[in-house]
């Protein structure tokens, strides 16, 4: 199964009258953030693939859609306990894409075969918006706050790991791990939680974006444990399961 992630900028090789045939053997989509979604509806109607994506820290016209309030920042929308996502019937008319931003999803139409149990298995993706917080601005968090948004997903990643034998395949996110492929400004700082949740969920795939490269030598892919961690900016093709050497 191959997969195509984007984030942070229209790519001309994407955004082309070529892109179906460019991109034919591709199953599906993964969208890191910072992107219009007239962009990601282009991804949609072009490809046809089941496409994922969540919000970063700019073209933010729609995350209202998408949660009760621009300022889920805040710590007192978690400690209300209140769910930061509002009814379907008022989101705006459907782009076609699933919204993976604080949720763990099985893509049952995306399957393939566990090389471990050797059966077949819906790819199993979590996802978490935003960035660190530097200005109070939407869709920015602390460490702290970061860290029990994805608390909030431990029950299902549980359930993973008992129905599959494990908890994930993909996360994919707008920051990167802290001191993984991120830089020391305080926007582009990555969230010290995500390297917690690499090393207890172990996902083979962790997908970010925020992180703009300008130079070809720049690290896009490293590993921590046995997790891969891609830097998506522009675009980037995965292969689920890993090819064994």
């Amino acid at each position: 199964m191959k997969l195509l992630c984007v984030a942070d900028q229209i790519d001309p090789v994407v955004y082309s009258s070529a892109v179906k045939e460019r991109f034919k053997d591709i199953d599906g989509v993964l969208c890191a953030g910072d992107l219009p979604m007239d962009y990601i509806d282009f991804i949609v109607s072009t490809l046809n693939k089941p496409t994922f994506f969540i919000f970063g820290n700019h073209n933010l016209k729609e995350f209202s859609y998408y949660h009760r309030s621009p300022a889920l920042s805040t710590s007192s929308t978690f400690s209300a306990g209140k769910e930061p996502f509002v009814s379907a019937a008022v989101l705006p008319p459907g782009h076609g894409a699933d919204y993976v931003g604080f949720k763990v999803l099985r893509a049952k139409k995306l399957t393939f075969t566990d090389p471990l149990t050797h059966k077949t298995t819906p790819l199993l993706i979590a996802g978490a918006s935003g960035s660190l917080r530097y200005n109070n601005g939407i869709n920015q968090y602390s460490d702290r706050e970061m860290f029990f948004r994805l608390v909030r997903m431990w029950p299902q990643l549980f359930i993973n790991k008992l129905k599959y034998g494990r908890y994930l395949d993909i996360f994919l996110t707008h920051a990167a791990p802290r001191h993984i492929h991120d830089l020391e400004d305080q926007c582009h700082k990555g969230f010290e939680c995500f390297n917690w949740f690499i090393k207890k969920f172990k996902p083979e795939w962790f997908i970010h974006g925020h992180i703009h490269l300008y130079d070809s030598r720049t690290e896009r892919l490293s590993t921590s444990g046995s997790t891969k961690i891609v830097n998506a900016y522009g675009y980037y093709i995965i292969e689920i399961p890993l090819k064994q050497e």
